[in-house]
């Protein structure tokens, strides 16, 4: 920025007080009482061009030339006040800032210094380069400059923490230029679904925040992260993809859940994690017990992590039987936790906490090679059903894995049956079916899990030829009472017949529900009723048992 030089000792010089001002960088100009302009050095005359600046007022000129901002310029004078430089902005973008003093010879001079540079380079530190957000440094800024507004006024500030859900999916198996397009894509909808009042940064990543302030609270914030849940959440279309992610979000509110930023920016994102924990796509707002839950998190986090490490985890395998022969067909895999001191762990607790903290990957991996060991220990040549998760799909190592987990294990591939559920296709990637297809290829077969509970299921049907649709059990529970079930189940069973593909309804658990999933032309059954989990010990005990009793 260009310093402002004192003028008024310029213009008492003894030669015309024009004389010492041509050849100077800023730009000057000498107004007479009246307040027309009488003088201009090169620099001024250049900005103003082409309109000659002498003979007009200041007004007159800043009008003829579009500027903004030059109504401000005498104020001072007129005030009697010493005021900071006016900010001045020319048609095209360049700022100025402009400070007017009285001469003692008479009239005033006018300073101009062009700030555009500077105000732009301070403006792109506080933007995040991909979005034109806010980024964390401004987002932190403008929180101290609200909070010490709450703490002058008493007016609640809220902040929302959120994160988008499967956008790690997307970025890894799409491509960062697909990911980048989804996030700006993203920042559109927050400038949409805020105000203009409210500051909306992107913290890094796939986390963003809001600063919502002057307007009632909680309401107001509540209203704005239903909206934002809902409007993340809708479909993209990117590049020929469509896309679908979500958004968590936590709510902390100034100053009942801090008056501090670090403060009220944890308790958001406590309150972000149970958002997570409790099944995404929705909002939580902060409640002080969250922070006693959190020592509790963290030492889960360090269990399980120690628990792969030490290989705490172990398989059961739950059979499968077919309906028309009665006999056993397979198993599925099953992980269990048997923590030393916590006891068992359920899947539905740790599970989702792998995927947070990134070793999910590892942990389907073990799953998986184990699974094809002990499977290909058995008496018996059944099949082994195992369950992916969407997230194995990331990285295009799924079918290495499998194919060398066979190897390793000498299992025949047509025993190997891998379970997905539509999370894995929930994003329509090529590189997901084409990692399918080579699994195919090698003679594994592939099931669709949980059919029905998700979004366009039947849609996935037309993408990829599964081998088998998984029932859920939502649809088998009472479904002898229940003529809607039954319905719905009939039409899954004769749509999956029409496709060659096979039906397993899981979750059987009463001899009625067995006749009318059988009664309904469903080929197979898991569930209670026909057997629970078994230890990898008992299970070799069951085939043996089965197999003298076909012998016999």
């Amino acid at each position: 920025m260009t310093s402002t030089i004192d003028l008024e000792e310029t213009v008492i010089a003894p030669q015309p007080r024009s004389a010492a001002l041509p050849e100077m960088a800023t730009a000057v100009l000498i107004v007479d009482e009246d307040r027309q302009v009488e003088y201009v050095n090169a620099s001024a005359r250049e900005l103003f061009l082409p309109v000659e600046p002498i003979g007009c007022t200041l007004t007159a000129l800043f009008t003829s030339c579009g500027a903004t901002g030059g109504d401000s310029v005498f104020a001072s004078i007129d005030d009697g006040v010493e005021l900071a430089p006016v900010r001045l902005q020319l048609t095209d973008d360049r700022l100025l800032d402009c400070t007017l003093r009285s001469l003692s010879s008479g009239g005033f001079v006018l300073s101009m210094d062009d700030v555009t540079t500077y105000v732009r380079n301070a403006e792109m530190a506080e933007r995040d380069a991909l979005t034109g957000l806010a980024n964390r440094k401004a987002l932190r800024d403008r929180l101290v400059e609200r909070l010490a507004n709450v703490a002058q006024t008493g007016q609640a500030t809220a902040l929302l923490y959120i994160d988008l859900d499967r956008f790690k999916a997307v970025n890894d198996t799409l491509g960062h230029p697909i990911g980048d397009t989804l996030l700006r894509k993203v920042a559109e909808r927050f400038k949409s679904a805020t105000r203009d009042g409210d500051i909306v940064a992107r913290l890094g990543g796939d986390e963003f925040a809001v600063i919502q302030s002057d307007t009632p609270q909680p309401a107001g914030a509540q209203a704005l992260a239903t909206r934002l849940v809902d409007l993340i959440g809708r479909a993209y279309a990117i590049d020929g993809h469509l896309l679908h992610i979500g958004a968590s979000v936590g709510v902390a509110i100034a100053p009942n859940d801090g008056r501090e930023p670090d403060v009220l920016l944890k308790n958001a994102d406590l309150a972000l994690y149970r958002a997570k924990a409790e099944g995404r796509g929705c909002y939580r707002m902060f409640a002080p017990e969250m922070a006693e839950h959190l020592p509790a998190r963290r030492a889960l986090e360090t269990d399980l992590r120690r628990a792969l490490a030490l290989k705490q985890l172990q398989l059961l395998y739950q059979p499968q039987y077919n309906l028309a022969s009665k006999v056993i067909v397979g198993f599925e895999a099953l992980i269990r936790w048997h923590h030393p001191t916590r006891g068992v762990v359920p899947p539905e607790e740790f599970v989702p906490l792998a995927e947070e903290i990134g070793i999910i990957g590892a942990i389907g991996e073990w799953v998986l090679r184990t699974a094809c060991k002990q499977a290909a220990a058995w008496s018996v040549p059944v099949t082994i059903a195992v369950n992916l998760s969407p997230v194995q799909f990331r990285g295009g190592r799924l079918a290495e894995t499998v194919t060398s987990a066979l190897a390793q294990s000498q299992l025949h591939a047509r025993r190997l049956e891998l379970e997905i559920t539509e999370g894995a296709l929930l994003n329509d990637t090529s590189d997901v079916l084409k990692t399918l297809n080579k699994i195919r290829e090698v003679g594994v077969a592939v099931t669709m899990d949980d059919f029905g509970t998700g979004y366009s299921s039947l849609g996935y049907l037309q993408k990829f030829p599964f081998d088998k649709i998984k029932i859920d059990q939502c649809f088998v529970r009472d479904i002898d009472s229940n003529v809607e079930r039954e319905a719905i189940f009939r039409a899954v069973t004769g749509l999956a017949s029409a496709l060659r593909m096979k039906t397993i309804a899981e979750g059987v658990e009463t001899e009625a529900e067995l006749a009318c999933v059988h009664a309904a032309g469903c080929d197979e059954v898991q569930g209670y009723l026909t057997g629970r989990p078994l230890s990898a010990e008992a299970t070799v005990a069951l085939l043996e048992r089965a197999c003298s009793a076909e012998a016999a």
